[in-house]
């Protein structure tokens, strides 16, 4: 693979593993942005980072600092890239050392938190002096580059799937890329229309970040996004990143998606175990029945299936968890991530000619 912007450390101190971490998490799965090295968070050190994170090893290690990772690494470190994710998009204060360190070992930093890096003084000052460039992804485009919804959505002809969430760091971006994956290795065209900071991260090539754009121009920028994909790929399928869930108290996301990306069919993610709202201790998750209902009531469109993230489950769990969202729902249900995503990827190949 030809990496877009080569060799990259991914930092997740105290975070991998952890819904804080779960940048981190895509970029160890995949991505076309980088060709990671290894992840530095020190709890995991001297594991393989993806043994930690799906019981697969894939030849990522973890490191317990930075220093640690560079007397290990055997081929030069372009890019530091910060794969936190917590609430609030905040930069802990032990995160900006390490940035520093970095810069001054001259590699270039992303960053999609929302405290952002250019307005730090000093660390600018050091990328400068060290000429290293510094990306805050989450930073909100100039509003002359934004696009306004105009209805050209009515153009695109080839199917169109939301994967939307019951909740916030439920899986949806994991379980899109895996359904768009399937697709190519079945021989057929598809594309992930991303969402959020690390789908673009991830080498989206048709992305926008919608929380950091402004109102007016969500609609908009989700409309263009889906557009141009439709008319530079010709794809058979076109997968839409969901961010947080229609009922989520700190993340009320998806209802854009449904409005401006137009889908034909919806796709929900969900976490059998989870009884409260990521973070949100308190605030009782709302039942899958009533958020598919709020979904086909708000879009007019069918959630078709329902996609299982396994955490807290044992392998042995997954299947009946499926068979009873299913009993529950009158809808298939699949955990892509531990079986696969050949059942879904097939139960979609079959709404193409509808």
């Amino acid at each position: 693979m030809k990496y877009i912007d080569g060799t990259a450390l991914v930092y997740a101190d105290h975070a991998f593993n952890t819904p804080n971490g779960k940048t981190a998490h895509g970029l160890v799965r995949f991505t076309e942005r980088y060709q990671v090295l290894g992840v530095i968070d020190q709890h995991y050190a001297g594991q393989d980072a993806g043994a930690v994170l799906d019981q697969r090893p894939n030849g990522i290690p973890v490191y317990a600092s930075l220093q640690d990772a560079l007397e290990q690494v055997k081929v030069p470190v372009q890019n530091f890239v910060i794969g936190l994710a917590p609430d609030g998009g905040r930069l802990p204060l032990e995160a900006k050392l390490v940035i520093k360190q970095a810069l001054e070992y001259g590699m270039n930093v992303d960053s999609g938190l929302h405290d952002f890096l250019y307005k730090d003084e000093e660390l600018m000052q050091v990328a400068k002096e060290n000429g290293c460039r510094v990306r805050d992804i989450r930073r909100t485009p100039d509003r002359d580059e934004l696009h306004f919804f105009s209805g050209k959505i009515e153009e695109v002809n080839c199917l169109k799937i939301a994967l939307l969430g019951t909740d916030s760091a439920v899986g949806k971006r994991t379980t899109a890329w895996l359904l768009v994956h399937g697709f190519r290795n079945a021989g057929l065209k598809a594309e992930m229309v991303g969402t959020g900071q690390t789908a673009w991260m991830q080498g989206a090539k048709y992305s926008m970040v919608m929380d950091s754009c402004i109102n007016d121009f969500v609609a908009g920028e989700i409309e263009h996004a889906v557009h141009e994909a439709w008319k530079n790929e010709q794809p058979d399928l076109i997968v839409i990143e969901g961010q947080g869930s229609l009922m989520n108290p700190a993340y009320p996301g998806g209802f854009e998606i449904l409005a401006a990306g137009r889908p034909d069919y919806v796709v929900l993610q969900h976490a059998p175990t989870r009884l409260e709202y990521d973070g949100f201790p308190g605030y009782a998750l709302h039942p899958l029945k009533e958020q598919i209902q709020a979904i086909e009531m708000i879009s007019g469109k069918k959630v078709i299936a329902v996609t299982v993230n396994h955490e807290g489950m044992t392998a042995e769990e997954i299947l009946p968890a499926c068979q009873r969202i299913t009993e529950e729902t009158g809808l298939p249900a699949f955990d892509a991530l531990a079986h696969g995503p050949e059942g879904l990827t097939n139960f979609i190949r079959t709404l193409i000619d509808r």
